[in-house]
């Protein structure tokens, strides 16, 4: 069993069944990529695991714990964290006190507390994991800067910055890439890398088709909510159903 393993599960709101029996396991340590066309469920799966959504049948297995239902505090606290496609960021806080509101997920104090001075060790230790987070991700000479004033892919840097301080064992990523250059596309796709090499697994729904073959290692395709196939990389691109369905000729 891996890290993640879902099982029939399903969802229905009113009339409309918006996943249906999915089955999917993600292993350990793995990049896996969940694709489909707008509508395929990619979101409400994504809703389901992290706990804004109930299943409707079916159960979600993280490390053999059904957490299938839980409240979405309960489901961080186990280690499972979700980034969200438009980064969620306190613009007019430093980038170093954004990547501190992360971490207080794991806090023993309060956050306000710990930030404005009532609880100073706890402000240090978190003040040190920060700034060791940030160096990581290559945010270091940033710390101080209000998080309004950084570019785009930057900005989506410091969301997952945010995610990391919240110590993830898997990692959620809603369009990690969505509105990046090329250029911007490269550093974060070298930034997931450096999260994987760290021992996180994730699972990520994109569209950027260039970043999800060159990241992933496994993919799992949905489509009106059921698989629609599964497998490596260059598995997945000479898939004629996939091709059909969403990737097109090209």
């Amino acid at each position: 069993m891996g890290i993640l393993a879902i099982q029939d599960l399903s969802k229905h709101f009113g009339g409309l069944t918006a996943v249906n029996g999915l089955n999917l396991t993600v292993d350990e340590g793995e990049i896996r990529g969940l694709i489909g066309p707008n509508g395929a469920g990619k979101t409400t799966i994504f809703n389901l695991i992290s706990g804004f959504y109930r299943p409707s049948g079916g159960t979600i297995l993280y490390r053999g714990e059904n957490i299938g239902g839980m409240k979405t505090s309960r489901i961080a606290e186990r280690g499972v964290i979700r980034t969200f496609q438009h980064t969620t960021l306190f613009q007019e806080l430093t980038v170093l006190e954004n990547v501190l509101v992360g971490r207080h997920l794991q806090a023993e104090s309060g956050f306000f507390s710990s930030l404005f001075g009532s609880d100073r060790p706890n402000a240090e230790a978190a003040e040190e994991r920060g700034l060791e987070i940030l160096a990581f991700m290559g945010l270091a000479d940033r710390s101080d800067e209000t998080a309004s004033n950084l570019p785009h892919g930057l900005q989506k840097a410091l969301g997952l910055a945010i995610a990391l301080a919240a110590d993830p064992k898997l990692l959620l990523l809603d369009e990690p890439f969505a509105g990046m250059n090329s250029e911007e596309t490269r550093h974060m796709m070298t930034l997931i890398r450096r999260v994987r090499d760290a021992g996180i697994t994730m699972l990520l729904v994109e569209h950027d088709m260039q970043a999800v073959m060159g990241l992933c290692d496994r993919i799992t395709v949905v489509n009106f909510g059921e698989m629609l196939a599964e497998g490596t990389p260059a598995e997945i691109r000479a898939d004629a159903r996939v091709i059909e369905a969403y990737l097109g000729t090209a």
